[in-house]
């Protein structure tokens, strides 16, 4: 059971819950209970059983993959207000998770039991919108991923990936190893391309540090 000031604030962040009927919003505060999740956490690792499905309020989980050589590749992040597809459908199909989810900022959420969410996809139409929706974001950005690793080079996806965390945070405090995460690469490749990124003049290295010199040029490189 979750207390009325978790509903409120779970409420506020997720429309479907705006929505919903009286009776929904009466059964998701009897059979949710609450959760702060601390940063490095594993909440599921591939092959476990979908006990519960999160709605964050707070915090960010990273969902990736590794593969038979150690690499790793991010799948994609749920944070506030978000939830988890992977684990909606290894509820749904009432398989296992098919992957790694870590907590990678501390995080509250409100679980619900996965007897009772295949319950309420069965029975109310506007929760099994919700779910639909996020299978289908979720579905295209995996999507996205795929179309990446496979057609478009790494040095432009490593352009793009430098851009896209220098708008956040500047210099950049990432090693090469998180980097390779990232973009399903190895550690080895990031750090040649970054020593190639320098000799032009595009980025400057340092200890688990990076400083964008040349943005412009980081910008046309991501377009090739």
């Amino acid at each position: 059971m979750i207390d009325p000031q978790i509903y409120t604030r779970l409420v506020r962040l997720l429309p479907v819950l705006q929505a919903a009927s009286p009776q929904l919003g009466r059964e998701l505060q009897q059979a949710a209970f609450y959760a702060r999740i601390p940063a490095g956490r594993e909440v599921f690792i591939e092959g476990a059983r979908a006990d519960a499905i999160a709605l964050l309020l707070s915090g960010v989980v990273r969902v990736y993959k590794i593969g038979e050589t150690g690499r790793e590749i991010t799948l994609y992040r749920f944070g506030e207000g978000e939830s988890c597809i992977l684990t909606a459908n290894a509820i749904l199909s009432q398989q296992t998770f098919p992957a790694i989810a870590t907590v990678e900022k501390e995080a509250e959420a409100v679980l619900i039991p996965s007897a009772t969410f295949r319950d309420w996809v069965q029975r109310y139409e506007v929760w099994r919108g919700f779910v639909f929706d996020l299978l289908s974001q979720r579905l295209a950005a995996v999507m996205a991923l795929v179309e990446e690793v496979a057609f478009r080079r790494m040095d432009a996806r490593l352009a793009a990936f430098l851009i896209e965390r220098s708008q956040r945070q500047r210099p950049l405090r990432i090693t090469h190893q998180e980097i390779a995460a990232e973009l399903g690469s190895s550690r080895e490749v990031i750090t040649r391309l970054l020593a190639d990124f320098a000799s032009r003049g595009l980025v400057q290295t340092e200890r688990g540090a990076i400083e964008l010199l040349d943005v412009e040029g980081l910008i046309s490189l991501s377009k090739m």
